[in-house]
């Protein structure tokens, strides 16, 4: 269905065919705001029993270490056991959301949704380092995708409809229902046509008020009030954006270079590979348990003021930067976007004490404000959606004093991420899809 152009004899059934869609993404906002929000509850408590369950592991005699590994092996293996099942729900979705829009895949059936809720809850759960963007991104999709068939819309209509319940879920996710839309427009489509942008902004709005009945009407991350930080701080996080975007670089490059010889390695069998990245895990986990999930816990307690030492800041660094594309090659259910935030916060703080150590004044009042501005920049330079990122770290702590050097930073790391010749990652993944007729055993179709 095609927009009338002024004039046109067709403007009465263009507004029904509008009145439809709206309709259509109403009812299936409150579906997926019901079920993401679901979603998220559950990893909340996984989050709140990971922790618990390490420390009663730290107190057990012997080698307590086994079991967080035993654990995390266990719900990577089940999770990949469900992707053996579904082959669609392993990884993010988010590069088959954009597929499907582009015409270069077929939209998702209902099927994929348990599928992706289920394996998510296991992987994510278990302590991969992986966000719940993207299952709750492909879940929407799935969820678009079957209403409008069930409406019997045409088949660009259905591909619409996948892509703007994919922006819902997206707000679900993140509690952004701006966010979510500006996703949709600014990273899967590209444009602003009035009927996805009706579709979009009816269903995220609709999607985040339901998950709030679920999840309570708050920001997802507390923050106390920050103080704008001086302007003569500008240049500061103009450098700090310049090298965040070459550190987005190194992570994406990261990523494929996990897919290719972790999932490229055939000889392996895929639910072998899966439970021994989740032994990895569940060791980190042992020695770093706030280290390991979805990080929204970590990220919380940097927003919110909690003082670590620079060592601790390096190693949680460390091993959040190189754990979330090792989980995300297990081929399991499971996003890059969250992971993203707490690595872009870790990154913040890291960069705030190395200034500091040698700047003759104290700077350690840039520490919050340099890690919400890590947020978004450093999700700028990966996702390359630069307001999508701003908006969504600003949705999500509600927090407007660090827009400008937010802005500042942001289109810096994007400028960087170009002048290296880094590839947005969800175009890069997108690419590594396989032809939906070819046949796999798992390693063909394991870059997802």
């Amino acid at each position: 269905m095609t927009e009338p152009t002024p004039g046109s004899d067709e403007p009465a059934d263009f507004m029904r065919g509008s009145v439809l869609i709206c309709v259509t993404s109403l009812v299936a906002g409150v579906i997926i705001g019901f079920v993401g929000g679901a979603f998220r509850w559950c990893l909340q408590a996984a989050d709140t029993i990971r922790i618990d369950f390490v420390d009663w592991a730290h107190r057990l005699p012997g080698p307590g270490w086994l079991v967080p590994a035993a654990a995390a092996a266990a719900g990577a293996t089940l999770a990949a056991l469900i992707v053996r099942w579904e082959p669609l729900a392993a990884g993010s979705g988010i590069q088959h959301v954009e597929a499907v829009f582009r015409g270069d895949a077929r939209p998702p059936l209902i099927r994929l949704l348990p599928a992706k809720f289920i394996g998510g809850v296991l992987a994510i759960g278990s302590g991969l380092v992986l966000g719940r963007e993207g299952p709750t991104v492909h879940m929407g999709a799935a969820i678009g995708a079957e209403a409008a068939r069930r409406a019997r819309l045409a088949e660009p209509e259905i591909r619409m409809m996948q892509t703007a319940l994919g922006g819902a879920g997206l707000a679900v996710a993140f509690n952004a229902p701006i966010g979510g839309t500006l996703f949709t427009l600014e990273e899967v489509t590209k444009s602003f046509r009035v009927k996805t942008v009706l579709a979009t902004v009816f269903a995220a709005s609709v999607a985040v008020g339901c998950s709030r009945l679920i999840l309570g009407n708050h920001p997802d991350f507390l923050v106390e009030r920050v103080k704008a930080p001086a302007l003569v701080w500008l240049p500061l996080f103009v450098v700090f954006g310049l090298l965040t975007g070459c550190l987005g670089s190194v992570y994406n490059r990261l990523v494929l270079w996990f897919l290719d010889h972790v999932t490229g390695a055939c000889r392996v069998p895929t639910l072998a590979k899966a439970a021994l990245i989740g032994a990895v895990i569940g060791l980190a986990m042992f020695v770093y348990p706030r280290a390991v999930g979805g990080g929204d816990p970590m990220t919380q307690l940097i927003v919110g003021g909690h003082q670590f030492a620079l060592a601790i800041v390096i190693g949680y660094l460390v091993v959040r930067f190189f754990a979330g594309p090792l989980s995300y090659s297990a081929g399991v259910p499971g996003g890059l976007f969250a992971p993203l935030l707490a690595v872009g916060a870790l990154w913040g703080v890291l960069f705030v004490g190395v200034f500091n150590a040698v700047w003759p004044a104290d700077a350690t009042s840039l520490a919050i404000p340099m890690a919400l501005v890590g947020m978004a920049a450093f999700f700028g330079a990966t996702v390359r959606a630069p307001v999508t990122g701003m908006v969504l770290v600003i949705e999500m702590t509600a927090t407007t004093s660090v827009a400008v050097p937010m802005m500042a930073a942001t289109a810096a790391a994007v400028l960087a991420a170009y002048l290296v010749r880094s590839p947005p990652i969800y175009d890069s993944l997108r690419e590594r899809m396989p032809a939906e007729s070819t046949p796999g055993d798992g390693c063909e179709s394991a870059d997802r």
